[in-house]
């Protein structure tokens, strides 16, 4: 009894100890707006001879035209093409060939394009994103190309994937009202019947100095940089017209509701259970995040221990907290296991997450999640590509920059006490849509009849 009394204590001590707040040096960062709009952020590093130009710009999925899904997502690609000064695919050549990388990525908030050089070519960066950013060639030929490939990269990421049709049906089947509904990627039929005359008008309204935040983070003098920065996105031209928002508001959905969805190859059924979620800015959002690694960071998360190895229900399962800048969504997913039905897989999955909401976390439990977590962000942290994405997430998602350093302290924050709350409030007490994914009876009867 003492050796069990004792064993007790040592887990409440060493809980108690990685519970305590760990004090994390802020991002220290400058920040000012140019006069025709532009956000510049800067953070001196002179850790490592690298810097990281980040350009996100204020426009992702939700504010695709109607019938025209997919038009931020094509204008990801289309930014990689030629200039008035610039040859297609030169930002390759600018980056790669001098020992860096660049990418960029399209979400329902925002797109966002990033560079990583040597520190002795920041300034020709910012000359190329300044250049692209006012002198992008939008002509037919580009257009044409860019469509083609994100048409295959459809095909590949949700036509051929076994449950690429599941993950981007789970949008369309939440949300009622707001254009979040519409998944970044787009589809096929809009992108086909988009006109060239729709892809420079898009172009126009959004891909502005005062629709962007610019980010430099790394090696380099304060001065030099602002000196550079007013040298090139200075002059770019701020137009008159007012930049759309989108102002569409879900309403609380009044009831459960059912969806069905189908694919040619399920190899397995799936399902998924999806509530609505507060924006980013909201209070709860740490201690959503908390929930979210609860029950689905790792082999040892509940999810996976519970329906995959120790009821044997499913493959794989996981709940993700999908915080945006409007309304956000908490899913949980799972895929069957053998022949398990969607109807058992949606009962242990709700008995699973509820269980978060009906008892609260143990000490070790919730402290090895949020150490778990405030790792990831802190090695995230550790390079000026980090650093730069950090703030400008912050920048575009929160509309305040300083939020990257709040966000930190506000995870370490959460209780146990806290996790159980925005459980009950968010999941146990609302309605939620339940999104089946089976395979097409007419697939399954026509593959039957091949055989």
């Amino acid at each position: 009894m003492k050796a069990v009394v004792w064993l007790s204590a040592a887990l409440l001590a060493a809980a108690n100890a990685l519970a305590a707040p760990l004090k994390v040096p802020p991002l220290a960062f400058g920040e000012r707006t140019l006069a025709n709009g532009l956000q510049v952020v800067a953070v001196e590093d002179h850790s490592s001879p690298t810097v990281s130009v980040q350009v996100w710009y204020h426009v992702g999925s939700r504010d695709d035209p109607p019938g025209r899904s997919g038009f931020a997502h094509l204008f990801e690609h289309l930014m990689f093409k030629g200039t008035r000064y610039l040859k297609a695919e030169q930002f390759d050549r600018l980056t790669e060939d001098v020992g860096g990388s660049n990418n960029a990525f399209t979400a329902d908030d925002m797109t966002a394009y990033n560079e990583v050089v040597p520190s002795n070519h920041l300034e020709r960066l910012l000359w190329a994103e300044a250049e692209r950013m006012s002198n992008l060639n939008v002509v037919d030929a580009n257009f044409k190309s860019e469509r083609s490939v994100v048409e295959e990269e459809y095909r590949q990421s949700i036509l051929a994937a076994p449950y690429g049709r599941f993950f981007n049906a789970i949008p369309g089947a939440a949300y009622q009202v707001h254009p979040y509904k519409r998944p970044p990627i787009g589809s096929i039929e809009d992108l086909e019947a988009s006109t060239l005359a729709d892809v420079i008008a898009f172009h126009t309204t959004y891909y502005r100095p005062d629709n962007a935040t610019l980010v430099v983070a790394g090696d380099f003098e304060a001065k030099q940089l602002q000196a550079w920065v007013d040298k090139y996105f200075a002059p770019v031209a701020r137009p008159g017209a007012p930049i759309p928002r989108v102002t569409a508001q879900e309403p609380v959905w009044p009831s459960d509701r059912q969806v069905t969805a189908t694919g040619p190859q399920v190899p397995l059924p799936a399902v998924a259970l999806i509530w609505q979620a507060p924006p980013v800015t909201s209070a709860d959002a740490a201690a959503l995040r908390v929930a979210a690694a609860l029950l689905s960071a790792g082999e040892s998360a509940r999810l996976n221990e519970s329906l995959v190895y120790r009821q044997r229900l499913a493959s794989q399962a996981g709940f993700d907290a999908d915080l945006r800048a409007g309304p956000g969504l908490l899913t949980a997913y799972a895929v069957a296991a053998g022949n398990k039905t969607p109807a058992q897989l949606a009962k242990a999955l709700l008995a699973e997450v509820l269980r978060l909401a009906e008892r609260p976390v143990p000490a070790p439990e919730l402290a090895k999640v949020k150490t778990q977590l405030l790792t990831q962000a802190l090695v995230g942290r550790q390079t000026p590509h980090g650093k730069a994405s950090a703030l400008a997430e912050a920048a575009v998602l929160h509309g305040n920059t300083a939020r990257a350093n709040a966000v930190l302290e506000e995870l370490q924050r959460v209780s146990a006490a806290d996790v159980q709350r925005v459980m009950r409030h968010y999941v146990a007490t609302t309605h939620k849509v339940t999104l089946s994914y089976t395979q097409d009876d007419r697939a399954r009867k026509a593959e039957g009849a091949a055989k």
